[in-house]
């Protein structure tokens, strides 16, 4: 974990083994509610993070709250992750999108001459 990163963990937040973050990088486990009547009563809403193993959380990206991110990913720079992301893919963007699927460790494509 790099410098000024933010874990607002108002729910729990896990981070699996070997799993980088670049500065500036924010995982926000809570939430308010949108209503904002319901919210004027200060309800705080949170739901857990979960980051798998080996990934690289690029510079100053958010994960929302109640995000599962799986193992191997790789998250844009400045990207703003809002739903769940499968293992071994890179994302990027706002809301950040699968912009490309990664081999997983161990399995080699094979070409065929």
């Amino acid at each position: 974990m790099n410098f000024n990163c933010v874990l607002l963990d108002a729910s729990r937040i896990e981070i699996g083994d070997r799993t980088l973050m670049a500065p500036n990088v924010q995982l926000y486990a809570a939430t308010h509610p949108v209503d904002p009547v319901v919210r004027s009563t200060g309800l705080e809403l949170a739901r857990p993070i979960k980051i798998g193993k080996d990934c690289w959380i690029g510079g100053s990206a958010i994960v929302c709250p109640g995000v599962t991110i799986g193992d191997g990913v790789t998250v844009g720079a400045g990207s703003v992750v809002t739903k769940d992301v499968p293992s071994y893919v890179v994302v990027a963007g706002n809301p950040a999108r699968i912009i490309k699927h990664l081999e997983k460790p161990g399995e080699e494509s094979v070409t065929l001459k």
